[in-house]
């Protein structure tokens, strides 16, 4: 089986045997029941071949979808004239780089179609409009513009150049604004990308795109399904298990916890990152592929100027209106990171028509938290590997060598990090900390969490053998600590479990920033 990692071509991916998810039934639908649309979806999530499919299928050509659902679906197949904008492969974060971008597109298709350079507008917009009815009126048929990541020139410099940023907004508000003066050109429009930014006039100045981002009959477009995942790499799969040790069943198993739990609708149909889970079948080996191919700084930058952290913002219910529209004037870090896909739905509240927004799958989560740790503690300790170190002392029951290492890791961060002003930062500081330490252990240990909710216990984490009940104070005593985990029986429900059971109760000093009492009592 050859996986087309990298690989973006429809046309390469048929030509040359690559593996091909057959998605081409909805492209089908888009092409027949709308005419604008745009589509937010994560990087690295196949949202470049769905326009490279979309191309070929307006080039009509046929027989690159022989075989595939459109088959028997099309019969006309006309071809169109197609204007492919692709804003991928460009830095621009220096000035002059987005305009040249553009007008280096229009001036190919101005060649194209013959189109008198002298009478040529320095408007790029108007530039565009001219392009369009002369591809109208040249070839008798509507054209189709597909543009990839739309948002791109944006991001590359959201949050650090402010007068570029305003620059790149203006100049593509100016050449968005041609889907209006041109609507009776068009047959067909897309845009993809990653953040839907609701100051840029495609979404405000013409005919509004019908965005079909958390649309149930478009959820899976992009990404894999388990029914593709079953139906396609069984082979694989098998393989995998082998290295692993593990059936096929305890394999998909271990592939749904690294990869899967993206949902885009309130179907909540399980979607797998493909980008992921492709590396891993051709490497036979399981690891943070996805979240290696890019760092989120933007996203990190965004939290370091916001009172939320992500403490905050997972593991709570949201109307769509809080999550899908990014505003740059208004500093709320959640859209961002919701679309660019380190957070995404997780339960849908019919009655209140809300959504639970969390961490999909351990490959995100793990990768995410680490670089979050690391930038807030600012600590020297690679935070992953220490956390990974950690779960396994809890699996084996080295409580006192996890004391040990907790302890330590605490008194690595800078005395200038934990310097609060008041009681309240104070307060939050601890309680965050603890959240992401609590939250990166949990990634490499099978666990139940039962966390931070008013009167309850911090932390449950349960392995194989042993379960851990934590009681976390900030300047308090041990005692007192210990005293609530009994109070509130804390571990009655577990009076029947075979694994050994510890209460854990620790106080936290927010002078020393470590450990300053340790209580444990084993059940």
């Amino acid at each position: 089986m050859k996986y087309p990692i990298g690989i973006q071509s429809f046309d390469q991916i048929i030509n040359e045997g690559f593996v091909y998810i057959d998605k081409t039934d909805m492209i089908y639908s888009l092409a027949n029941e709308g005419k604008i649309y745009f589509l937010s979806r994560p990087r690295r999530f196949g949202k470049s071949l769905l326009v490279s499919t979309l191309k070929n299928y307006f080039l009509g050509r046929k027989e690159l979808f022989s075989g595939l659902k459109i088959d028997s679906l099309e019969k006309e197949w006309n071809v169109h004239p197609v204007f492919h904008i692709d804003f991928n492969g460009s830095d621009f974060t220096k000035q002059g780089i987005l305009e040249n971008r553009i007008n280096s597109y229009l001036s190919d298709w101005e060649k194209l179609y013959s189109l008198n350079s002298k009478d040529i507008d320095k408007d790029l917009g108007n530039r565009f409009i001219k392009i369009l009815e002369a591809a109208y009126i040249q070839t008798g048929q509507r054209a189709v513009v597909l543009i990839d990541e739309y948002d791109k020139p944006i991001l590359d410099v959201l949050d650090i150049n402010s007068d570029l940023e305003e620059e790149h907004r203006n100049i593509l508000k100016g050449f968005y604004s041609v889907f209006k003066g041109a609507d009776e050109y068009l047959r067909f429009v897309f845009l993809t990308g990653v953040t839907k930014f609701s100051q840029v006039s495609v979404f405000s100045g013409f005919n509004q795109p019908f965005d079909i981002s958390m649309h149930y009959k478009y959820e899976t477009l992009c990404g894999i399904t388990q029914e593709e995942l079953e139906g396609t790499f069984e082979e694989p799969i098998k393989e995998m298990g082998k290295i692993y040790g593990r059936s096929p069943e305890e394999m998909k198993e271990m592939l749904k916890e690294q990869y899967d739990g993206y949902h885009f609708s309130r179907n909540m149909t399980d979607i797998y990152n493909p980008f992921s889970l492709l590396n891993a079948f051709a490497m036979l080996e399981i690891s943070n592929y996805w979240f290696k191919s890019g760092t989120p700084t933007y996203l990190i930058r965004l939290l370091s100027h916001t009172d939320e952290n992500m403490s905050d913002l997972t593991g709570k219910y949201y109307s769509t209106e809080e999550f899908i529209d990014y505003k740059a004037s208004v500093e709320k870090p959640l859209p961002m990171i919701y679309q660019s896909g380190y957070l995404t739905i997780k339960k849908f509240d019919v009655k209140r028509n809300r959504f639970l927004l969390d961490y999909p799958n351990n490959e995100v989560k793990k990768g995410f938290l680490s670089i979050i740790a690391s930038d807030y503690m600012k600590v020297n300790t690679n935070v992953a590997s220490w956390a990974n170190e950690a779960s396994m002392m809890l699996e084996d029951g080295r409580l006192e060598d996890f004391k040990t290492g907790l302890t330590s890791f605490l008194a690595s961060i800078p005395y200038t990090m934990r310097r609060k002003e008041n009681e309240r930062e104070k307060e939050r500081y601890f309680h965050y900390t603890f959240y992401l330490i609590m939250k990166l252990i949990s990634v490499y240990t099978v666990y139940t969490e039962k966390v931070q909710s008013h009167g309850r216990v911090d932390c449950v984490i349960e392995t194989q053998d042993y379960v851990y009940i934590f009681e976390f104070k900030l300047d308090g005593t041990a005692a007192e600590a210990m005293k609530q985990i009994e109070d509130k029986g804390y571990a009655k429900e577990y009076a029947s479990d075979k694994r050994k059971l510890y209460k854990i109760a620790a106080v936290f000093s927010s002078e020393t920033g470590t450990i300053e009492e340790w209580i444990t009592n084993k059940d």
